[in-house]
């Protein structure tokens, strides 16, 4: 069955309405085992086009994901991702903030982390928690060491939202092409997955009692999301709003975006020249003799 991506890519200038797009949507497989073998097809083309993205070393990729606690973020990085060489990927994850980090400017701990040419780099949640969790709650902006900051003006986050927007449209001017995955959930999915969290022991470990403090801001956070999602998502950097209700279906949508990105590229193994085609024979002449 094909993914049709289009219908999960935001237009730039596009509006986002959250409660319009739906967090289910028809399984893009027909059983388990089929949903198995769509996944190792995906993540079989995956490896063979970053070991081609990674020996042309021309572009890299930045895969950005954000999402609502429990949408299954680490399940699809952790999925979609198994088949590629750790040497050629690189997986980042932000959280509070430390002191240093606190000093700098908001765009500054994430850039550090950028991929180089050749690789692929995960963000499990990026700069954009500076328009998202910052908004819900502006109090975190007292900390941030911003001259005089406003705590209730939109004049900060439209200021935030094109420095993002200009820093974007910068890394992909220089060679990095940029993806944002926004993993869909409901909140009756989220309550769900909550209390598997707590009745399954093994998964105790992934719940915290912030997580709870947290879902009493969803309509805050909606209202966060889609406002930056409409003013960020770009021709060159745009954004997919992902239904994330099922896990698998998520996770084969991820990937056909991952895969078209880099096909998109157009990598193809170094060329050898004739010089170095007669260097790598003499060299062979020496190891058989």
């Amino acid at each position: 069955m094909k993914i049709h991506l289009k219908d999960y890519r935001v237009a730039e200038g596009d509006d986002v309405d959250l409660k319009k797009r739906a967090t289910r949507v028809d399984p893009v497989f027909k059983s388990k085992s089929d949903y198995k073998k769509i996944l190792a097809n995906h993540v079989e083309s995956l490896s063979e086009l970053q070991r081609m993205h990674y020996a042309s070393s021309k572009y890299a990729v930045l895969v950005i994901f954000q999402a609502m606690d429990a949408a299954g973020k680490d399940g699809a990085i952790r999925h979609v991702m198994s088949g590629v060489n750790p040497q050629g990927c690189q997986v980042f994850s932000f959280k509070h903030p430390s002191a240093t980090e606190l000093e700098h400017d908001f765009l500054w701990r994430t850039t550090r982390d950028l991929p180089e040419r050749g690789r692929i780099g995960i963000f499990n949640r990026s700069y954009y928690e500076e328009v998202l969790i910052v908004r819900v709650h502006p109090d975190i902006l007292q900390v941030e060491s911003i001259p005089d900051a406003p705590h209730h003006d939109a004049k900060l986050w439209k200021d935030r939202y094109r420095s993002i927007v200009d820093l974007e449209r910068h890394l992909h001017a220089n060679g990095t092409r940029i993806v944002k995955i926004f993993l869909h959930l409901s909140k009756e999915e989220q309550r769900e997955r909550f209390l598997a969290r707590i009745d399954e022991p093994d998964k105790n470990w992934k719940f915290s009692s912030a997580d709870i403090k947290e879902r009493g801001f969803w309509k805050d956070y909606r209202k966060a999301y889609e406002e930056c999602i409409a003013a960020t998502s770009t021709e060159d950097s745009p954004w997919y709003v992902v239904p994330a209700d099922d896990k698998d279906n998520a996770r084969l949508i991820v990937s056909q975006i991952i895969v078209d990105t880099l096909k998109e590229l157009k990598a193809h193994y170094p060329e050898v020249t004739a010089e170095r085609a007669c260097e790598l024979l003499a060299i062979r002449a020496k190891l058989v003799g």
